[in-house]
C-alpha cells in the first residue's frame, strides 16, 4: 500500500461523502429538534449506508462473474450501474420535491397554525437509502480496479469514517444556517429540498459526464 494509493482512496471517500454532507445539512436545516444523540444516530446511519453499497456491489459483481463469467459479469456491472443511478436520482426527487411541497404549503398557513418538521428515524432511513444507492456504482468500479479483495475493506472502512465526520459537519452547518433563518423550518424546508432536487440532478450529471 503506497502513499498516492492512501490518498486516492481518502479523495474517493470525500467525493463518496459528500452526497451525505449535503443530505445531512439538509436534516440540520429542516429540523427543530436535532440533538447530540439523534445528530450522532443520523450521522453513524449515513456513514454506514455510505459503505454497505459499494461492498454490495462488489460482492455483487463478484457473485456474478463466478456464476456466469467475467465478460457478463462486466455487462451486469455496466447495466447496474445506470440502474442505481437513476434509482438514485428519482428517489432524491420524490423526497425533496415532498419536502419543497410541504415547506411551500406550511408558508402559506397562518403563523400560529404552522407545522415544525421533526426528526424522523423513518425519514433518516430513507434519506440514508436515497443518497447512498448510487454508491452500488462505486462498488462495481471498484472491482474492475482492485486487484484484491482484501483492499475494498479499507475502501468501505474510510468511506464510513469520512462519511460519519462530513454528515456531523453537515448538522452542525444546517443548524447554524437554521439559527441565521431564526428557526423558520418552513424557509429551510423550501431550501432542503432544492438542495435534494440538485443532488439528484448532480449525481446523474456526474455519472454520464464524469464530473
Amino acid at each position: 500500500m503506497t502513499f498516492e494509493i492512501l490518498i486516492q482512496i481518502i479523495l474517493l471517500g470525500i467525493g463518496v461523502s459528500a452526497d451525505a454532507f449535503s443530505v445531512a445539512l439538509t436534516d440540520g436545516l429542516v429540523c427543530s429538534d436535532i440533538n447530540k444523540k439523534k445528530s450522532l444516530f443520523i450521522a453513524l446511519t449515513f456513514g454506514v449506508m455510505q459503505a454497505i453499497m459499494p461492498l454490495i456491489g462488489f460482492w455483487l459483481i463478484e457473485l456474478v462473474e463466478v456464476v456466469a463469467g467475467e465478460t457478463i459479469g462486466s455487462q451486469a456491472g455496466n447495466i447496474v450501474s445506470k440502474i442505481v443511478v437513476w434509482l438514485a436520482f428519482a428517489s432524491l426527487l420524490f423526497i425533496g420535491g415532498k419536502m419543497l411541497i410541504e415547506s411551500i404549503v406550511e408558508l402559506k398557513k397562518p403563523k400560529d397554525e404552522q407545522n415544525k418538521r421533526l426528526f424522523s428515524i423513518k425519514e433518516v432511513l430513507l434519506m440514508g437509502v436515497a443518497t447512498s444507492i448510487d454508491a452500488l456504482a462505486v462498488g462495481i468500479a471498484l472491482h474492475a480496479d482492485l486487484s484484491t479483495t482484501v483492499t475494498i475493506w479499507l475502501h468501505v472502512s474510510i468511506i464510513l469514517v469520512l462519511t460519519f465526520s462530513f454528515s456531523l459537519i453537515g448538522l452542525l452547518l444546517g443548524k447554524q444556517i437554521l439559527k441565521l433563518l431564526r428557526g423558520k423550518t418552513e424557509i429551510s424546508g423550501v431550501i432542503g429540498g432544492i438542495i435534494l432536487i440538485l443532488l439528484g440532478v448532480w449525481i446523474v450529471l456526474s455519472h454520464y459526464l464524469g464530473l
